[in-house]
């Protein structure tokens, strides 16, 4: 089946892709999520509006991939979270959660969808490594501090 994706699926593509899948794939999982909608030829606008706005949102080269993957680096990340007496915090830790971390700490600002977490959701303290997918050929990593907050 031939879809054009609206968003990011990783191994697969970015929004504005048009992509040939398995048809149980496409009407069992990225269709219903959002992720892509079936292509057709009137599609082919709504292609061009949604590569122009991924352009306006996406770092430019792999330069300027690599000079904020820098500043991610050289950034100390503390997350504070409410937290049990084992370890376990009281809900979780997501992605944009991440992003508003890393933005009180100082360093750039970054699309939510971006960030690799090494599981769905952080439950744990501790200090967990988390992936950013800044441009296809530059990843930079980052070590969260998820802290128990004295509440």
């Amino acid at each position: 089946m031939k879809l054009i994706l609206t968003q990011e699926v990783s191994g697969l593509g970015g929004p504005g892709d048009i992509v040939e899948v398995k048809d149980g794939y496409a009407r069992n999982y990225l269709v219903p999520r959002g992720l892509a909608m079936t292509w057709s030829r009137g599609g082919e606008k709504q292609v061009a509006q949604i590569r122009k706005g991924r352009e306006v949102r996406e770092i430019r080269d792999r330069g300027q991939a690599q000079e904020v993957a820098s500043q991610l680096s050289a950034l100390r990340v503390v997350l504070p979270s409410r937290a049990g007496q084992g370890g376990r915090l009281f809900g979780s830790v997501t992605a944009a959660d991440v992003v508003e971390a890393v933005k009180s700490a100082g360093g750039p600002s970054l699309d939510k969808r971006r960030v690799e977490l090494p599981t769905a959701h952080i439950k744990t303290v501790g200090t967990h490594r988390v992936s950013v997918r800044l441009h296809p050929e530059v990843v930079a990593s980052i070590d969260v501090d998820v802290t128990a907050d004295g509440e």
